[in-house]
């Protein structure tokens, strides 16, 4: 698991939309990468649509939400408008993010992808790592460390 006060480790990957994103071009922001493993499967969707459900509180807190999974661009596309996804999707069908970012987990002796988040601040330092994730309440745990943290009571 990468650390808290380290900089997350930059990349490269294509949009729900086919457009390519970089992390480091959100420095100036406060980030959420969350990993899961499929599109469209029964507790993935429940995270992605809490994540939805709060997404103008996530914007008005001014944190960038980068969903990532080893689905395809185009299963990412579907799996967004299905459920009127605001916030952005991101393919690593390779798996070079998840492996950086210690997301791969074995089942069966299978590759898969574990449900970790990362919320990173200022020039992508790694402000809090969330290593196990409950699918219908991260998304107002990691609004309630934003304001926590913009509160500076944390």
């Amino acid at each position: 698991m990468l650390n808290v006060g380290t900089k997350a480790p930059d990349f490269k990957l294509l949009d729900q939309d086919g457009k390519e994103q970089k992390l480091s071009s959100y420095a100036d922001s406060l980030v959420l990468i969350y990993f899961y493993p499929k599109d469209d499967t029964p507790g993935c969707t429940k995270e992605a649509c809490a994540i939805r459900d709060a997404y103008k509180d996530f914007e008005r807190a001014g944190v960038k939400v980068f969903g990532i999974s080893k689905d395809s661009v185009e299963s990412h596309k579907k799996f967004a408008e299905k459920y009127d996804l605001p916030f952005t999707l991101l393919a690593d069908t390779k798996r070079e993010v998840i492996t950086k970012y210690d997301a791969v987990k074995e089942i069966f002796g299978n590759l898969g992808t574990k449900r970790i988040s990362y919320l990173l601040g200022q020039k992508n330092i790694i402000l809090k790592v969330y290593p196990k994730v409950d699918p219908t309440t991260h998304g107002g745990e990691i609004l309630k460390d934003v304001y926590t943290m913009s509160s500076g009571k944390e």
